[in-house]
């Protein structure tokens, strides 16, 4: 099969051949047609999450068609569409496995990361991290929902009953959450690079009532602000806009250090909290809901062979939603 494979950080992955891989006893073999690419696969490019298995095929968003399943699959069946997300394996029997908190498994591994993802013709992923997708997606428009949807889904849950929700960077997790926000009856607004006016005219169009840069101060407090941009420094830009008793949710994997600021911001019961990778349960519930907000999403596909052209895209802010790399 071709795929592109990462062998260094900061070196551009490699358009190659390889050997098509062979499913284990709970593994699905899928013919993938859609993979998204995540800022995640920025963070492994460019040496900042800093245990991946190398060589690597990169990506976590991966819809595909099962092509052979392993003696032990009862989930699949041949022909079946399937989405495979970031978390692709736990132990099962580590205490936080034992209470629900899967995504903290202290041998968890990843796909794209500890496991080969989707940025290949072919795949293989453990049935029980799987989910069978919804026919009211294309393959293309399917792939966000499997990272930026569920971490973004994940990071609303976190923000409790908050109705006034500020949303920090504003791109393929923010245009998701937005739309589900504004399902639930939330108020959202976005902040953005300052003076990125096509990204605030894009957050409008998700339903943002105000949408302005991160160093601006909205119209009205916030109940909770969500930060999707890995950005430290506005840690603190959210806290000023936090009214009391609000919350801080840290919704990406990795982060510049944050600075120090002074303890007024903080106090008044404000809370920072960090948001780690997902549970199966939140990809059930998501998905659930998706087709009934009914979410949009808005993508730009790219050949898989241009997957360095698509991750200098979403590196440099040069994205309207999502890239998608479509086999």
């Amino acid at each position: 099969m071709r795929a592109m494979l990462f062998e260094q950080p900061k070196l551009p992955l490699r358009w190659t051949e390889c050997a098509r891989p062979q499913p284990g006893p709970d593994q699905v073999l899928l013919h993938v047609k859609a993979c998204g690419v995540c800022r995640t696969d920025l963070h492994v490019c460019d040496g900042e999450l800093t245990q991946p298995k190398l060589p690597l095929i990169l990506g976590h968003e991966i819809v595909g068609i099962v092509e052979a399943v392993g003696e032990r699959v009862e989930r699949f069946q041949l022909g079946d569409r399937v989405g495979v997300p970031w978390l692709g394996g736990t132990c099962g029997v580590c205490r936080f496995c034992e209470r629900g908190q899967e995504n903290l498994c202290e041998a968890a591994r990843f796909t794209g990361y500890q496991l080969d993802g989707g940025y290949a013709e072919f795949t293989v992923a453990d049935q029980r991290f799987c989910f069978s997708m919804s026919a009211e997606y294309s393959d293309a428009e399917a792939a966000p929902l499997l990272r930026a949807g569920l971490i973004g889904y994940r990071s609303l849950v976190m923000c409790g009953d908050a109705r006034r929700v500020g949303i920090y960077g504003f791109g393929a997790a923010a245009h998701i959450v937005a739309q589900v926000a504004g399902f639930q009856g939330r108020e959202v607004l976005a902040f953005t690079r300052p003076g990125d006016v096509a990204a605030q005219q894009f957050a409008r169009d998700m339903g943002a009532t105000w949408a302005g840069g991160s160093d601006e101060r909205p119209p009205e407090l916030l109940d909770a602000a969500i930060l999707f941009a890995p950005v430290g420094a506005l840690v603190p830009q959210a806290l000023r806009c936090l009214d009391k008793g609000a919350i801080v949710v840290c919704g990406g994997i990795h982060m510049s250090d944050i600075p120090s600021f002074p303890y007024e911001l903080l106090w008044g019961e404000r809370v920072i909290r960090s948001v780690a990778n997902l549970t199966r349960h939140d990809g059930d519930e998501f998905l659930r809901i998706a087709p009934q907000v009914p979410v949009r999403t808005e993508v730009q596909t790219f050949a898989l062979s241009a997957a360095n052209e698509a991750l200098s895209a979403l590196r440099e802010g040069r994205l309207r939603g999502a890239a998608v790399l479509v086999p």
